[in-house]
């Protein structure tokens, strides 16, 4: 194989008449999902999209994502998974950004979708999963017949793009992280060795498709034959029930999730005794929280580390050994990892001391699309990618993040970074100035909290500051706390010190 496209084929000739997929809308063998991938992948075709296309996604979690994500890879198109929560003017940033082609959406984003098609020229059909005014087809009538007989699926190049994912930037833009094929086939391949996946593997997971740790949760479990209940969004006493409903032997997700479980009154009185291990990334995890899960299941808590320009993860723990608590685990085979020195990227930072977390090999983006500045920002002329992460590795190759390098802010495994609020913030009419910050909440990690600056003369509340975010950020990026400030710390060239914000 040589990209994620071949990955349902293969297993439809292995596990055919096996569950691939359980959703509350419907379960589906790998027969059924390769063939219904099939009928979208033709239907594209005839609607033109050609190789290298790109096709878009925009929904929560359901069977229709996964059969569209295949559907447009066998078509030879290159996918832009879109984050579910961006409101419709950062989508339309999306689409216009990377030129999409298509877009499926589910019928409740549609809504804020009206006139899309006019807009964005290289933009030339809209399908509804369900019916909508602003869709040009209805994805029930894409898989309504099978696929022509002269449909082949499309058979990648391991060097060439396959995804498209957006990644908010210091700017205050996403930027896209365009992915190989190789990467991303690679990384589902070193993923299921490493967490021993196998075809008796049934993996409840409520981790958002269009992210990398979601899509690899489910892709690397298709590899090895295994069945993916997928809930449409994380709910902590319905998560709790699935797992021991479908007696599942791995649960996967962030942080926040296993904290909310473990309080969760479902959790006293359910069994659990059929998971073997699970999986943790996103952000740091409490090492109480790891040991309460452990003692909950009678099995491991694998912590990981990824980021969407490797296209998942880039290290975590193999499932035979014994994890060292508090580590994000070792590098992945097909990717090198190494700690630089902060001052100089070109030398090492010694064992045991922080530096930046930089990687190199095939799981490495291709660039960030059509943005040539930012790429040779962040990936070296010897390879090496800037992570932003600052981290130390001991004696035995284990990794540990200390902090990130940037001043992203990371709600619930979400990634916020403070200029993207701070641009919006600075129109309301009466800021003078603007700086956001985290602040650490039990529950999610870190929360964005805005300080202000008034304009002389003017009022606001916290609420009308919050409020004024609310179409134009989606909702895991706006500030949750506001203070109002007489000034800002700044450095001698006027540049606002967020370190210092937490002092105020």
């Amino acid at each position: 194989m040589n990209g994620p496209g071949e990955i349902l084929p293969e297993a439809a000739r292995r596990f055919g008449s096996k569950t691939a997929l359980v959703t509350p809308g419907r379960t589906l063998t790998y027969a059924e999902l390769d063939d219904l991938s099939d009928r979208v992948g033709s239907w594209l075709v005839g609607r033109g999209i050609a190789p290298g296309a790109r096709v878009s996604i925009y929904s929560q979690n359901r069977w229709e994502w996964i059969v569209a994500y295949h559907g447009a890879l066998k078509a030879g198109a290159v996918v832009n998974p879109v984050n579910v929560m961006l409101t419709g003017e950062e989508l339309r940033y999306v689409l216009a950004d990377c030129g999409s082609s298509l877009l499926f959406a589910a019928g409740d984003k549609l809504d804020q979708l009206a006139g899309l098609v006019d807009e964005l020229a290289a933009l030339r059909d809209v399908v509804g999963f369900e019916p909508s005014t602003n869709a040009t087809a209805e994805f029930a009538d894409v898989i309504a017949a099978p696929a022509a007989d002269s449909f082949t699926p499309a058979t990648p190049i391991a060097g060439d793009p396959s995804t498209i994912g957006y990644t908010s930037g210091t700017t205050g833009h996403p930027k896209g992280a365009v992915q190989s094929q190789q990467a991303v086939l690679l990384n589902c391949r070193a993923t299921a060795d490493m967490h021993g996946r196998t075809a008796d593997d049934v993996v409840v997971t409520a981790l958002p498709a269009p992210h990398v740790y979601g899509n690899v949760v489910i892709n690397s479990t298709f590899m090895v034959g295994g069945t993916v209940v997928l809930m449409e969004r994380f709910d902590p006493g319905h998560a709790i029930r699935l797992v021991d409903e479908h007696q599942a032997t791995m649960f996967e997700g962030v942080p926040a999730m296993y904290s909310m479980m473990l309080s969760d009154p479902a959790c006293a009185d359910a069994s659990l005794s059929s998971i073997t291990r699970s999986t943790v990334g996103g952000q740091t995890i409490a090492l109480s929280t790891i040991e309460a899960w452990r003692h909950k299941t009678g099995a491991p808590l694998i912590e990981l580390w990824g980021m969407t320009e490797l296209a998942g993860l880039g290290s975590t723990h193999w499932h035979h050994q014994t994890p060292v608590p508090g580590s994000i685990g070792v590098a992945l085979d097909c990717v090198e990892l190494r700690v630089a020195d902060l001052t100089d990227a070109t030398k090492d930072a010694p064992v045991g001391e922080p530096g930046e977390l930089m990687a190199r090999g095939p799981l490495v983006m291709l660039e960030y699309f059509g943005n040539p500045e930012a790429t040779a920002q962040t990936i070296e002329a010897d390879g090496w990618m800037h992570t932003g992460d600052v981290a130390y590795v001991n004696e035995t190759g284990h990794y540990f993040i200390v902090d990130r390098r940037k001043d992203m802010i990371i709600t619930a495994g979400y990634n916020v970074y403070p200029a993207e609020i701070e641009r919006v913030l600075a129109g309301h009419p009466a800021v003078a100035l603007v700086a956001v910050g985290p602040v650490p909440d039990d529950v999610k990690g870190e929360l964005a909290k805005a300080y202000v600056v008034l304009k002389e003369g003017a009022t606001a509340s916290e609420q009308e500051i919050i409020d004024f975010c609310d179409d134009k950020l989606a909702p895991y990026k706006r500030p949750r706390q506001v203070a109002f400030v007489p000034a800002l710390p700044q450095t001698s060239t006027g540049k606002i010190m967020r370190r210092e914000l937490i002092k105020l």
